[in-house]
């Protein structure tokens, strides 16, 4: 290890790595393997190197991340802790003390990070998702939380009951989180299947929670609903059609809903993230025609948030922070959408 440089860790940030005299040559000879250069990894300089274990799906293997860490300090694993990277969430006790609050898409990701940011901050948290083995895990990581879990698949009508009955008869906060990605393909490609899949997820599915949510809000005359939309819903050079399309379609369910409930007390807002550390979950193989077309828009990104900087958002307009905001689409996504 170089003198006076810190030692590296799995925790330090991607751009940590890129700005250290060692573990900079160790990132472009990893990256040279693949046939890349170091410009692939500007959107991720903010994150810890840690994470891109679980992004890469993988293709960067824990002990690969390991290697670079022995290598980088000499063949010493260092004790000293990660150097702090900037933002720290920052938990506001009792924010939703007495509250109940549904989050869809809990086991992973935003949806995750947004529930446990509510229990962690006094809530009782119904927090939905496909995966039991995941909401298991969100479980164990808040012990003492009130977090109640429910297995549904929000594309099948028959499951929302599983969530009102978990719910009870109180539910203050709803933040729909669940979704998934397309395969960029444009309109003269893209397939009744990828459509109808994307759709089902990020519109139909966010519909019907909503819709059955809605009064026993308007019975207790106040609550906060949360849509996550996307920068897709913002510009149409973020994504394939169906994506593009079912976000700008949460948009509406958005706007419309915050002018119908507004007078009973229920604000509606929405937020829009950029790029996100998720691994969100894709409608198919991404279309070469679309991807092309992309690419160099998507090269603009600026540097990817992670989950926790989008929950901050989310929990904020759940609360009564939010107050005198509804009918607001908030883009979460580091001023990508002034671009």
């Amino acid at each position: 290890m170089a003198v006076g440089s810190k030692p590296l860790t799995g925790a330090s940030s991607v751009g940590e790595w890129l700005a250290h005299p060692e573990g900079a040559p160790l990132l472009r000879e990893l990256l040279a393997q693949t046939g890349s250069d170091v410009q692939v990894l500007a959107p991720v300089r903010q994150l810890p190197l840690q994470q891109l274990v679980d992004l890469s799906q993988g293709a960067l293997p824990q002990d690969v991340v390991d290697d670079l860490v022995l290598r980088a300090n000499g063949g010493v694993v260092p004790e000293e802790p990660a150097a702090d990277t900037g933002w720290q969430e920052r938990i506001t006790p009792g924010r939703f003390d007495g509250r109940t609050v549904v989050v869809t898409g809990a086991g992973s990701g935003i949806g995750r990070a947004t529930a446990s940011r509510v229990a962690r901050e006094g809530g009782r948290v119904v927090a939905v998702d496909l995966a039991a083995e995941r909401l298991e895990s969100l479980v164990a990581d808040l012990p003492d939380a009130g977090v109640v879990t429910v297995v549904a698949d929000l594309t099948d009508a028959d499951h929302l009951q599983r969530i009102l009955d978990a719910a009870g008869p109180r539910i203050d906060g709803l933040a729909n989180v669940a979704g998934i990605n397309d395969d960029f393909s444009p309109i003269h490609e893209v397939s009744d299947e990828v459509w109808q899949r994307v759709f089902a997820t990020n519109v139909d599915g966010l519909f019907r929670l909503t819709r059955a949510v809605v009064p026993v809000m308007l019975e207790a005359g106040r609550g906060s609903i949360v849509n996550v939309a996307s920068e897709a819903a913002l510009r149409g050079s973020a994504a394939g059609v169906a994506y593009t399309a079912s976000k700008h379609a949460v948009v509406g369910i958005t706007r419309s809903s915050a002018f119908m409930y507004g007078p009973q007390g229920i604000r509606v807002n929405a937020v829009a993230p950029g790029g996100v550390a998720t691994g969100i979950a894709s409608a198919g193989t991404a279309s070469e025609f679309g991807g092309g077309r992309l690419r160099d828009f998507h090269a603009l990104i600026p540097p990817i948030a992670a989950a926790e900087h989008v929950a901050a958002s989310i929990t904020f307009l759940l609360s009564d922070d939010g107050v005198n905001v509804s009918g607001a689409v908030l883009p979460s996504d580091g001023a990508w959408s002034v671009q």
